[in-house]
């Protein structure tokens, strides 16, 4: 049995249709003992994304932008975001979208881009699946100072660091975007080769 046979749809009313779409919807969901019970849940839609981590593997470097997050300042992070770079799909396929979204915020023009996983990133709440995405650059890659949009208020600076740097971010508190984490532990793992140290001189 798929859980569509296990949903019955009763109302969906849409309470908000101004940045995106805020549903409430009213349905019965048939439970594990056959029972049926009836649920009310809102959900955000703001469409899918995707998101990238470029990496330099020979320089050990990762690019990062910081940009202000108001959702973020209003529960307490008085400071700008540290964050992978990332945009909305906008009906376009997600290595498209993410090539223009790269160049955009950061300035870089990437060659190739590689999937790696999507994910919810909210599912009590919002619909967004998140498609993410690594990919090499060289300083030579950078067209542009990049910034992102200002139509659409965003301000972004672009920062390149160590991931061995972005790592102690993460564990310091200084990098709290989920996003970004799950790319740089991607990449600590998967990407990176683990440094190896020199062998103690015996005395």
């Amino acid at each position: 049995m798929s859980i569509a046979d296990r949903i019955r749809v009763e109302n969906v009313t849409i309470l908000s249709d101004d940045w995106y779409v805020l549903r409430k919807t009213i349905f019965s969901f048939r439970r594990t003992d056959g029972s049926w019970q009836k649920q009310s849940r809102e959900t955000y839609d703001r469409g899918n994304g995707a998101t990238i981590l470029l990496y330099d593997l020979a320089r050990r470097t990762v690019i990062l932008t910081r940009q202000f997050r108001y959702p973020a300042f209003v529960n307490g992070h008085d400071d700008l975001l540290i964050e992978a770079p990332a945009g909305l799909l906008d009906n376009a396929e997600p290595d498209v979208r993410i090539r223009a979204e790269v160049e955009e915020e950061t300035g870089f023009q990437v060659r190739d881009v590689r999937q790696i996983f999507d994910a919810f990133m909210s599912p009590g709440s919002v619909t967004e699946r998140l498609h993410f995405f690594v990919g090499e650059y060289e300083p030579d890659d950078r067209r542009s100072q990049g910034g992102g949009n200002e139509d659409e208020g965003e301000d972004i600076a672009v920062m390149e660091t160590t991931i061995e740097e972005a790592l102690a971010m993460i564990a310091a508190g200084a990098i709290r975007d989920a996003k970004t984490i799950m790319l740089l532990q991607y990449a600590a793992l998967n990407i990176f080769p683990a440094r190896v140290l020199p062998a103690p001189v015996a005395t």
